[in-house]
């Protein structure tokens, strides 16, 4: 069972927001946990006699957050410098190993990069025709379905009028999903599923 914080400690917390410190501040000081930290400084007003020094700590964070975002990127690029056919081919195994279907042969995804190098990736290194992809869209009632379209149809460089199909469901997803979800399918994809699965199978006989 959860140890009770006591209502003095939770007004203590609150009383340190409203003076601009900072989760971590707050953390180093009452040792709760952050989860607690945020429920408690949720909705908390800081003073306007602090709001400047609390606006230099955000700016501050977002400045660390860019750093370390660069040094990671630095690292990253120093580690793969460029992928092979090999590399890429096992790349696209993982993709669909965690996003595409176990029965037949279709991958979907939300995520606009995701679905891009997974249609670069078939064409370019499964050597499969662009004639032969089946993409349709899934969306709720309340996205524009022209914008669905015309979004993912940029993303993966083909025409409208070759969606096979645009799936509308019932609901609100405001905020979320803003152009829906892409599906892609290969015509007769039997033999590209069993490719895939057999590469998974070999990852992990050697790995």
């Amino acid at each position: 069972m959860a140890k009770r914080i006591p209502k003095e400690k939770i007004n203590f917390v609150k009383k340190l927001r409203s003076k601009g410190w900072s989760l971590p501040e707050i953390y180093k000081e009452t040792g709760l946990g952050y989860g607690s930290i945020f429920r408690y400084v949720k909705g908390v007003k800081i003073s306007p006699r602090y709001i400047n020094a609390w606006r230099g700590k955000r700016g501050g964070s977002i400045k660390r957050k860019e750093r370390l975002e660069m040094q990671a990127y630095k690292k990253a690029k120093e580690k793969i410098v460029d992928l092979n056919t090999k590399e890429k081919l096992l790349f696209i195994t993982a993709l669909y190993w965690g996003e595409g279907g176990k029965r037949d042969f279709n991958f979907t995804n939300s995520d606009p990069e995701m679905i891009k190098l997974f249609v670069s990736c078939l064409k370019k290194i499964l050597k499969i025709n662009l004639n032969e992809v089946r993409v349709s869209i899934r969306i709720y009632e309340d996205l524009d379905r022209e914008k669905s379209l015309d979004y993912w149809s940029k993303i993966i460089d083909i025409p409208t009028n070759k969606f096979v199909n645009v799936d509308v469901l019932k609901g609100k997803k405001v905020g979320k999903l803003k152009y829906g979800l892409c599906r892609i399918r290969i015509r007769k994809g039997g033999n590209v599923l069993k490719y895939l699965q057999a590469l998974k199978k070999r990852v992990l006989e050697v790995y």
